[in-house]
């Protein structure tokens, strides 16, 4: 029986070997599935709203106003003219001979220019809210544009000449009086331009070539914008009046405003 047991003893380290053999040492064990490296943070950049680009200010001046002549007292009284002197704060304007009044003229023509330059995307300020007002006097017309932040002013008038008078004519403030001559007289040259383009002939009796620098204007002195007055032509003419009282002419003449001015802020 010892013997037996003496044998066994001594097989059992030989099965234990045997069995191991080729164990090798332990497998590694792998890392936790939430101990590996992280990727790294991907960035995207998010879309921007781009700052709103302001609109351009145009301000336009309908001369004269529907109520001026039932208001005489108020028109005649004296402002400054700016150069020193002084000027009568409006006048009632001329008409054709057929009693079409420059108010109502300037007012519509106003009205039509403004739409062209909104749809042009050019924000429009008015000098008067309507054609049956009094006033503004010519000084509070001229400092508008710079009160209202514009680019540039226009003035909208029909000149009340001899009836063998025709023609247009864009007049600006020579000497310039607030350091906008330069680009007054550039406005000028391409209100001037835009309308000999769309077929319209520059006056022959007054200025030259269809420009007239003028220093006695108030509403051009007292503007500390690049501003031009534009005389689309006589209503005393016969033949400008015809132009002058239909839609279309005034269509046409609206047409060439507005094209000049784009013109302008595009420069």
């Amino acid at each position: 029986m010892r013997a037996l047991i003496r044998s066994a003893t001594a097989v059992l380290p030989l099965v234990v070997a045997l069995v191991c053999a080729g164990c090798g040492a332990p497998a590694p064990v792998p890392p936790p599935v939430d101990a590996a490296p992280l990727p790294a943070a991907t960035t995207r950049s998010l879309p921007t709203t781009p700052a709103p680009v302001a609109r351009p200010v145009v301000l336009l001046d309908p001369g004269h106003n529907g109520g001026n002549a039932a208001n005489t007292a108020a028109v005649n009284r004296p402002v400054p003219d700016g150069r020193g002197g002084t000027k009568p704060c409006n006048t009632t304007g001329t008409s054709t001979n057929a009693g079409y009044a420059e108010h109502a003229f300037t007012w519509d023509l106003a009205g039509r220019v403004r739409s062209r330059l909104e749809a042009a995307g050019v924000r429009v300020v008015l000098t008067r809210s309507d054609d049956v007002g009094v006033g503004p006097c010519v000084d509070a017309r001229g400092a508008a544009g710079g009160r209202a932040g514009a680019a540039l002013a226009v003035s909208l008038h029909a000149d009340g000449a001899a009836a063998s008078a025709r023609g247009f004519h864009v007049a600006y403030a020579e000497p310039a009086v607030h350091g906008t001559g330069p680009a007054s007289l550039r406005l000028a040259t391409g209100l001037r331009d835009a309308l000999r383009s769309a077929g319209f002939a520059p006056a022959g009796y007054i200025g030259r070539d269809g420009l007239d620098g003028r220093a006695d204007l108030a509403g051009l002195n007292s503007s500390t914008v690049p501003t031009a007055l534009v005389e689309a032509g006589n209503m005393r003419n016969a033949g400008d009046a015809a132009v002058l009282t239909d839609p279309a002419g005034r269509d046409r003449i609206a047409a060439a405003v507005a094209s000049a001015v784009l013109a302008q802020l595009r420069r």
